[in-house]
């Protein structure tokens, strides 16, 4: 039945299929001098450099292969407006008032940062702000949501929570005991979104290479050299926003995070009765699962979920299907459409689950804000980093900032969350249980 996945060496996904005709920007070639380099042109690689670029500094993009290639290409396209693990009043005893107030505003405005851009910049990516669902699968998950709803309700965000009856009616689903919703997040073409930025940045002046890998960043008497096969870059101060898609470029970096294979799939189109009974509002679903559940539709009606995958061969072709029969038994549709896309990404993610700028030397520094939540906190983290490439100290910057810490024992630990996969689903039918 689902034979018809479309997928390439590279995992093409849904978005790089559908989204409109790319043209391609040339490689650098030759050297040139700017205020700003950023590597990687990804959601927080393409925002720094719009927001810097309207800030009146000359910046420089230099992307690997692709606009989107990475895991800014590879999600599931979902807004989500808060963190993937900690709420406001967990963050304000982990980081303290100060520093917490401004992570937790920083958070709260995401998603409408998002979609005023794509007002402003008119950025066709088949945006839908109607919000983000979170649904809980057991009792004790509901009394968290109430939880966080409120925290977010009392700091003024457009957060409620959502009783049995409201959760079926707004996504179609059966079997939660509740959930809340945020008003302000929603969903979009993640590469029609990256494209429209780099568009964006562009226009303001911002120059963007694509097919240009950075081979080395070398300490210069007056700032940086980022040498690449076929010229250099000198600039003031450096970006790298490459999240877990850096590569050999510092190897450091690497064990500093837990990189994450998440899958997606895609539906054919679904008949127009059995779209109208699922989220006929449009929102984005993530449940209080810890094997998350996700479910969406995009503007033709293909249903959209993802997971993650238990260590062991054969992942590549076996992952996608168990998706697709999660799908179809958690929505109760025994006529579920075939498969039509499968592909996969990698996320990285952070030890305490937050945002953080990483300290790499004076004028050098790495950003990396997805745990999950990458359009948001991405977009929102180059709004913040265009300040700091004017010249705003780093530490002053609303995000956790210090030097890289090595995670100990990482080449062993990388693999945790896929190993760990399997007691989590037994947890998560335990709960149920309860």
């Amino acid at each position: 039945m689902n034979a018809a996945i479309r997928q390439d060496a590279h995992g093409t996904s849904l978005w790089h299929a559908v989204s409109r005709s790319h043209g391609e920007r040339p490689p650098l070639h030759g050297e040139i001098d700017t205020d700003l380099a950023i590597v990687g042109g990804g959601f927080s690689g393409l925002s720094t450099a719009l927001h810097a670029a309207g800030k009146g500094l000359s910046v420089a993009v230099l992307e690997a292969e692709i606009i989107a290639w990475g895991a800014t290409g590879r999600n599931a396209g979902f807004v989500v407006p808060n963190f993937a693990k900690l709420d406001p009043d967990s963050i304000l005893a982990y980081l303290g008032p100060k520093r917490g107030e401004r992570l937790i505003d920083f958070a709260a405005s995401s998603a409408d940062l998002v979609f005023g851009l794509i007002r402003q910049h008119r950025i066709d990516c088949d945006a839908v702000q109607n919000g983000w669902i979170q649904p809980a699968h057991s009792p004790a998950a509901l009394e968290k949501v109430k939880s966080r709803a409120g925290q977010w309700a009392r700091r003024g965000r457009p957060a409620v929570t959502l009783d049995r009856r409201e959760v079926e009616a707004l996504t179609g689903a059966r079997g939660y005991v509740g959930g809340w919703m945020d008003r302000s997040g929603g969903v979009l073409n993640p590469v029609a979104y990256a494209r429209g930025l780099a568009d964006a940045a562009g226009s303001a002046g911002a120059r963007i290479f694509e097919r240009t890998r950075v081979t080395s960043v070398d300490r210069r008497a007056d700032g940086w050299a980022l040498k690449t096969p076929t010229g250099t870059v000198r600039a003031a101060r450096v970006l790298i926003a490459t999240n877990a898609y850096g590569g050999s470029l510092n190897p450091l970096l690497e064990r500093t995070y837990f990189p994450l294979k998440v899958f997606q799939i895609a539906t054919r189109p679904l008949p127009r009765d059995i779209r109208m009974r699922l989220l006929p509002g449009g929102q984005g679903v993530g449940d209080t699962r810890r094997n998350l559940f996700t479910f969406r539709f995009d503007a033709d009606n293909r249903l959209i979920s993802g997971g993650m995958h238990i260590l062991g061969p054969g992942a590549d072709t076996r992952v996608p299907q168990t998706i697709w029969r999660r799908l179809s038994a958690h929505l109760d549709l025994p006529d579920l459409p075939p498969l039509a896309y499968g592909w996969s990404g990698m996320a990285a993610v952070e030890p305490d689950f937050l945002p953080h700028l990483l300290d790499l030397g004076p004028g050098l520094i790495a950003g990396r804000a997805c745990n999950g939540r990458g359009i948001a906190m991405t977009t929102a983290m180059g709004k913040i980093l265009a300040d700091w490439g004017a010249g705003t100290d780093a530490r002053d910057l609303p995000l956790p900032f210090a030097p890289p810490a090595r995670i100990p024992f990482h080449a062993l630990l990388r693999h945790a969350p896929n190993m760990l996969l399997g007691w989590s689903m037994l947890r998560d039918r335990m709960d149920e249980k309860a």
